[in-house]
């Protein structure tokens, strides 16, 4: 289990700033914490030592780059112990870009990315629907997104 580590005002401030511009110079930060560069510094390296930050990345837009159909499926898996084999194959096919192990109506809960409704049938019907471990599907398809953020540190 995962124990929360305590943060204070500095780092929420740090943290913001990193979420809103990753690429924000700690001098830049530092004159507007009123700390030294040093600090800010030390108090990322702590927050990565830590795994509060585990890591940067480019967010690219899909639809720039022709993924213009999102949806989410629900996975019913024929046995629980069917998971691991499962993830196993979903993590092969490039059009799912996220998986939850749920509780509740599904097993898995996936998150796919295609470049069509053609595109999607043909994962669902030959990809998806072909691994053995899975019984059956339910697929949500995404109209627009309009919250996407990370959590308030």
């Amino acid at each position: 289990m995962n124990v929360a580590v305590r943060i204070d005002d500095l780092d929420r401030d740090i943290l913001n700033a990193l979420m809103t511009d990753a690429r924000v110079p700690y001098a830049e930060m530092a004159k507007r914490f009123n700390v030294s560069p040093a600090t800010v510094h030390v108090r990322v390296e702590k927050m990565r030592a830590s795994q509060i930050i585990t890591g940067t990345e480019v967010i690219v837009n899909p639809k720039l780059l022709g993924y213009d159909v999102c949806c989410f499926i629900g996975i019913n898996l024929y046995a629980a112990r069917d998971y691991h084999s499962a993830l196993e194959k979903l993590n092969q096919l490039d059009e799912v870009v996220e998986a939850y192990y749920t509780t509740g109506a599904y097993n898995i809960f996936v998150k796919l990315m295609c470049h069509s409704i053609e595109e999607l049938q043909h994962v669902l019907i030959n990809k998806l629907q072909a691994i053995k471990e899975v019984q059956s599907t339910e697929t949500l398809i995404s109209l627009q997104n309009p919250i996407n953020r990370n959590v308030k540190p």
